[in-house]
C-alpha cells in the first residue's frame, strides 16, 4: 500500500532481524539491528487481522522496522506497515518478500555492509 505519509521516503532505515534460521538470515544473529535503505512510495506492508496473527503464530515474519536499540515503535516504522512489518517468509521460508534494499548496503564501496550477510547466507546455504 502507500505510505502512510503518501510520500515517496529515500532514506536508511533500522530493521531487527526476527529468526536467524533461514536460508537468508544465518549469517545474522536474532534480534540484531542492521541497517538498510529504503526508496519507496508503496512500500506499506498491509495484511488483515488473520493474516497477521497466522504470520506471527507461524514465525513468518523475518524483519521488523525499528530503533537503533532494537526497540519496535511506531516512529521507527517509516511507512506505517502492519507490526512494523519490512520482510516476511512464504510458508515453506523458500521466498523472502523485502521492501527494503540490502543489496544496496552489501559492500564497503556502498557505505555499508549489513546487507551482504544476507547474500552470504543465500550463497552459504546454495553451496
Amino acid at each position: 500500500m502507500r505510505n502512510a505519509t503518501l510520500k515517496f521516503i529515500c532514506r536508511d532505515v533500522r530493521l531487527r532481524v526476527e529468526r536467524n534460521d533461514s536460508i537468508y538470515t544465518r549469517r545474522y544473529q536474532r534480534g540484531e539491528v542492521v541497517r538498510f535503505p529504503i526508496a519507496h512510495k508503496d512500500g506499506s506492508y498491509f495484511a488483515d487481522d488473520a493474516t497477521l496473527q497466522r504470520l506471527e503464530g507461524e514465525g513468518r515474519v523475518a524483519f521488523r522496522y525499528c530503533e537503533a536499540g532494537g526497540a519496535i515503535t511506531a516512529q521507527a516504522n517509516p511507512n506505517g506497515s502492519r507490526n512494523n512489518i519490512a520482510g516476511i517468509y512464504n510458508e515453506t521460508g523458500t521466498v523472502l518478500g523485502l521492501m527494503p534494499h540490502p543489496e544496496r548496503l552489501a559492500d564497503v564501496a556502498l557505505s555499508g555492509t549489513d546487507g551482504a550477510k544476507l547474500f552470504l547466507s543465500l550463497v552459504e546455504t546454495l553451496h
